[in-house]
This record gives C-alpha cells, sequence and structure tokens, in this order.
C-alpha cells in the first residue's frame, strides 16, 4: 500500500525555504524601486507573492505526487513535480535507515528518514518529512526484512534490546571536557596573518622582547580557550542523551539536543572500527570508539562512520569492540628505531622552512613583525621528543581473524579490519621512505573513509617486513574468504531443508555487503 509524505510537511517546507522569500524580497525591491520609481514598491510585493504563490504550490505539488511503498523486497518511491522518478531500492542493499529531528520537527512530531546503501557517496533516498511514528516503523520493518523475517503485525512484540552504552551526564560533561576542536587555531592563525602589519602597529614602540613574548602568550592561550570552549559545545549539543542498544543483529543508537538522530547499524556492514584517544583522553584513561560502514552516514560528522561510543573508560571500549569483532588483545609492533631519526629529520627540515619564512617576511615588512624571525629555533630541542613520540604511537599486528594498526599522537586511531573486509592490499613507497628502506601497508576496505586516506596502515614498515606482510595479508584474505564462502553454503543448505519443509524456496542469500551469490564484498581472490 502506498503511503505518502505527512500533511505538515508542506508548511514546513514552506518556511523552511522562508529565507530564499526574505532574500529574493530584498533584491526584488531594490531593483523595482530603481526601476519603476514611486510605484516600485508595488511592484516588488507583488512579485515577491507570486513567488510566494509558486512556491506553495510547487510545495502542495510535490506533497501530492510523493509516494513511496515498503514491499519485501524493495524500497518504492515516486516523485517529481514537473518530471517523474521511480525508483526502486533493494532492500537488501540499505545499510543504514538514520531518522533526524530538530527541534521545530519534534514539537510538529515529523523527522526526516534518510535511506544509505552500500558504495554510495550520499544518501541514496530521503523522505522529508513523515510522522516520526512511520519513520520507526519504516527502520523497524526494512531491520525485519533485512533478517528475513516476516512484517509485523499490529500488537507483535518487538525484538529484545540490550543496551550496550548510555552516556550519563557526568560522562557527557567529560566528553565536553576532553574535546579540542583542532580546527580552530588554524582558522584563527589564518585570519590573524593577513592582520599582522596592523598589529605591529599596536605594539608600542620600544617594547622589550618580554613583552611581545607576553602578547603571544595570552594570545595562544586565548586560542586554546576559544578552542576548547567551540569542541565542548558542539560535543554536548552532538551527544546529549546518547544511547546505544543491540536489536538482534543490529546497533541502534539516538543522541542530539537542537537536533535528535535516531539510526541503526547493521552488525554485518561493519567494515572497520577505530579506537579514537588523544593525549588527554589517554591521560585520564578514556577512549572513543567509530565503527565505519560501507554507506555514506550523515550527522555522523564523518561518511560513512558513526560514533558508537563518544566517550567511555578505555578498557570498557576494547570490550565493546570486541564484542562487535573478536579482535582480542593487539601486540602492537613497531617500525624500525631507525625511522625516529626521520621523523626528527622532518620536523626540523620544517622548522627551518618556517624560520627562513619569517626572516622572509622580516625582510618584506622592514622588521615589522611582533616576533622575532627565530622564534621558532628552540623548537629544534622538541623534535627528539615528537619523533620518538610519533614511533612509539605507531605499530600493526596480525591477529587470527583481524588486522589491526596504529597511528597517531594528537589523534592516535587504532584500526580493526576484518581480514574478509580486505578490498586491497596497497604497498607505497615514497622516495623518501626508499632512502630509508622502509614502506606503508595499507588494507583497503569498501568503507567511505576510505577515500580520504583513512584505511588501516602499517607506516614506515622495514621493506623486507613490508613484503612479508603483503604476502601475509593477501594469503589470510583468501583463508578467510574462502571459510566465509563455506559458511553461507552451509547457511544455505540449511535454510534451504527449511524451505523445503515449509514449501518455500530460496532465491539467495545476503553475504554481507548486499550482493546475493557472491563471496564478501564482491573481492578478487588475489589483492
Amino acid at each position: 500500500m502506498s503511503r505518502t509524505l505527512s500533511s505538515l510537511s508542506v508548511p514546513y517546507r514552506i518556511v523552511e525555504r522562508g529565507g530564499s522569500i526574505v532574500f529574493t524580497a530584498a533584491i526584488l525591491f531594490s531593483g523595482a524601486s530603481a526601476a519603476f520609481g514611486p510605484a516600485g514598491g508595488l511592484v516588488g510585493v507583488v512579485l515577491v507573492g507570486l513567488a510566494l504563490l509558486a512556491l506553495i504550490a510547487y510545495e502542495v505539488a510535490y506533497f501530492r505526487r510523493f509516494e513511496y511503498d515498503l514491499g519485501s523486497d524493495t524500497l518504492d518511491i515516486r516523485s517529481g513535480v514537473v518530471s517523474r522518478r521511480n525508483r526502486e531500492i533493494p532492500i537488501r542493499r540499505i545499510q543504514n535507515v538514520d531518522i533526524s529531528r530538530n527541534v521545530v520537527q519534534r514539537f510538529l512530531d515529523i523527522a526526516a528518514v534518510d535511506f544509505e546503501t552500500a558504495g554510495g557517496s550520499e544518501t541514496e533516498a530521503s523522505l522529508r518529512f513523515v510522522d516520526f511514528e512511520e519513520a520507526k516503523r519504516l527502520q523497524r520493518e526494512i531491520g525485519r526484512l533485512k533478517r528475513g523475517v516476516e512484517g509485523s503485525e499490529a500488537g507483535d512484540p518487538e525484538p529484545p534490546a540490550d543496551e550496550l552504552f548510555a552516556l550519563t551526564p557526568r560522562e557527557l560533561a567529560l566528553v565536553g571536557a576532553l574535546s579540542f576542536d583542532v580546527r580552530i587555531p588554524g582558522l584563527l592563525f589564518v585570519l590573524v596573518s593577513g592582520s599582522l602589519p596592523a598589529m605591529s602597529s599596536v605594539v608600542p614602540p620600544g617594547s622589550g622582547t618580554a613583552v611581545v613574548a607576553a602578547g603571544l602568550v595570552v594570545g595562544a592561550l586565548a586560542v586554546v580557550l576559544v578552542s576548547w570552549v567551540a569542541g565542548a559545545t558542539a560535543a554536548v549539543l552532538n551527544y546529549y542523551g546518547f544511547r546505544l542498544t543491540q536489536v538482534e543483529d543490529e546497533l541502534q543508537y539516538e543522541r542530539g539536543l537542537l537536533r535528535r538522530y535516531d539510526g541503526s547499524i547493521p552488525l554485518d556492514k561493519v567494515q572497520t572500527l577505530t579506537v579514537v584517544d588523544d593525549p588527554l583522553k589517554r591521560y585520564f584513561g578514556f577512549a572513543s570508539l567509530r565503527i565505519e560502514t560501507a554507506g555514506y552516514a550523515p550527522g555522523s560528522g564523518e561518511s560513512g562512520s558513526e560514533a558508537a561510543v563518544p566517550l567511555a573508560r578505555r578498557d570498557r571500549v576494547f570490550a565493546l569492540a570486541n564484542r562487535i569483532e573478536s579482535f582480542g588483545s593487539p601486540d602492537f609492533r613497531r617500525p624500525p628505531k631507525r625511522v625516529r631519526r626521520r621523523y626528527a629529520v622532518r620536523y626540523l627540515l620544517v622548522l627551518g622552512g618556517l624560520t627562513a619564512l619569517l626572516y622572509g617576511a622580516e625582510a618584506v615588512t622592514a622588521g615589522a613583525l611582533p616576533w622575532p624571525p627565530y622564534a621558532p629555533v628552540p623548537l629544534a630541542l622538541l623534535a627528539p621528543v615528537a619523533a620518538h613520540l610519533k614511533w612509539r604511537h605507531r605499530g600493526y599486528w596480525l591477529g587470527e581473524h583481524h588486522f589491526v594498526t596504529r597511528n597517531g599522537f594528537l589523534r592516535r586511531r587504532v584500526k580493526v579490519v576484518p581480514y574478509y573486509r580486505i578490498q586491497t592490499v596497497i604497498d607505497s613507497r615514497t622516495i623518501f621512505q626508499r632512502r630509508w628502506n622502509v614502506a606503508t601497508v595499507t588494507a583497503d576496505t569498501a568503507g567511505s573513509l576510505s577515500l580520504v586516506g583513512s584505511d588501516a596502515a602499517a607506516v614506515d614498515v622495514a621493506d623486507a617486513d613490508a613484503d612479508d606482510l603483503r604476502a601475509t595479508l593477501a594469503t589470510r584474505l583468501r583463508e578467510s574468504l574462502a571459510a566465509r564462502r563455506g559458511w553461507i553454503e552451509a547457511t544455505v543448505d540449511a535454510v534451504g531443508t527449511e524451505s523445503d519443509d515449509d514449501g518455500d524456496d530460496i532465491d539467495d542469500i545476503d553475504d554481507g555487503d548486499g550482493d546475493p551469490d557472491s563471496r564478501s564484498d564482491g573481492r578478487a581472490d588475489d589483492p
């Protein structure tokens, strides 16, 4: 049975686009006044009225011509005012069903529903807007259909929900306190660097180095404070009321204050698990857990990635990660110790380039810089320390069924990848790595984050170890795919026997990537 959008979506969408009408009105008024003189105001009002009537007519027509139907195999959507568009989305290809509501939408009891499919760079389909109960029904029924369960009747009991994690007010406060927006310092640097000549004129003539240094310290503290406040505010708004539950083989989450998100993460679509921390979180023993699927996930902050746990004790995070993918306790193998010298040389070259740039700026501005051009030179003493920390927090581990990597100091990421999820094994060696006889081995997955270089990577591995690692990953990938094919065939046989007894036929089985009758995720035999 075909269904339509909520009738409240018409006035909401009209008001939502009211900003463009106001902007258009300002342009029309100014243009009409210049063209028609005293009568220009009346002409502008008429034109704005016509534009408003056109918008109302369009939204009413959009509402009346939008239909969707959730069948046993496909989600059918028919839409379009001027040109019609009919879409059939196979249920087995839907990765996530995400529901979002802002404050006004919660008051009106309506919601936006996004359907994400594997391999998509954007949302496959959206419903703007349906009743909240209808949104939850769609999310629930699609989950049932993907599990091969017949649609529920009214009054049927819901599957039990096992609460895995709930963010308490104290933990939410910690999420905010330990959040830091790293984009703010870079943005402020760009804004401030363009006004250095003007700032230098404010510095009193004859000011000593101590005054300039004090000003720099105050400015740095202000940047840190602004970055912390921005990060804390965003984190609290984003993770207010966070709750993670498991319903059969699906994770479901709720979060958000101003905009409430209600989404699902199918366990059989998980590509990568990532445990994230920073020096502050590590000091207090906390970490975050992110789950990456092959679909695009809006509202997460990272495409295709959802925060399964925004902040918790580190042992609790690893326990939950092992519940999703049982990978055990990694024992990381670090890069060769000589790589620390490479990192130190790199940092010294950066400092040297920055110092040269400041000397050039001083020459151009005739000594108007508020700090001496040699100011970065003392940082050279920290280069060996930074190099050691970078080396210490890198490594990889080959588990029985998983490839685990660790990278980063200021933002450390521990990535867990099941062997059968690997798409390609990439061995890359830059001209600088070749001089140090090291290489980077990357396990590319179907996750969308792989497009921005966020795959699991063993960085700066010795040449011989890189060759062995690449061969080992390829071998274990083939073995895991063979074992998985055997499991799928056994499942098909078992289900087929039951189906013969019931008189039903089994057409295909989903192996976890949405493509029936294929090995996992359509991977080739040899990466």
